[in-house]
């Protein structure tokens, strides 16, 4: 359930401006959800949404990526360049090496940026585990993560 909550959280800030809590938890129960506020507010958090603001100068949710605040892309690049170590393909996996103790950051920034080729992230203490899509081989995924940390 939580996790369809979140989807749905998702879904709703991408094609919407909702700007509040309460607007969020509006959606949601018209969708069908039974939800409180805290329940939305912990949601929020655990997404990683950001309130920024839209075309118009509104204060809306959104995923980091798209927030443009430091929690996407060039936040992407800059912990790639700094804490990856090592890369390394097999089938459709890459095992990324990082200093120990700096696996979280970069999977986390891996995540919230969302790679298109890459459907989740493991982290150890300093290894990473990313899964490719099916259909796309871990080479391809390395050269994406290669050509991230040199942009």
């Amino acid at each position: 359930m939580k996790r369809r909550r979140q989807q749905a959280i998702l879904d709703l800030v991408r094609r919407d401006s909702l700007g509040s809590q309460a607007a969020i938890l509006g959606r949601l129960r018209k969708q069908g959800f039974e939800v409180t506020q805290p329940t939305v507010s912990r949601d929020l958090e655990e997404l990683g949404l950001v309130r920024t603001r839209d075309e118009k100068g509104r204060l809306r949710y959104a995923p980091p990526a798209e927030a443009g605040n430091g929690h996407g892309p060039e936040r992407l690049h800059r912990v790639l360049a700094e804490y990856v170590v090592g890369l390394e393909p097999s089938g459709n996996l890459v095992v990324v090496r990082t200093p120990p103790g700096s696996a979280n950051t970069v999977a986390q920034a891996i995540d919230q940026v969302g790679l298109k080729d890459v459907i989740g992230t493991i982290a150890g203490d300093d290894t990473i585990l990313l899964v490719a899509k099916e259909g796309v081989s871990g080479m391809t995924v390395l050269r994406l993560v290669q050509s991230l940390m040199e942009a």
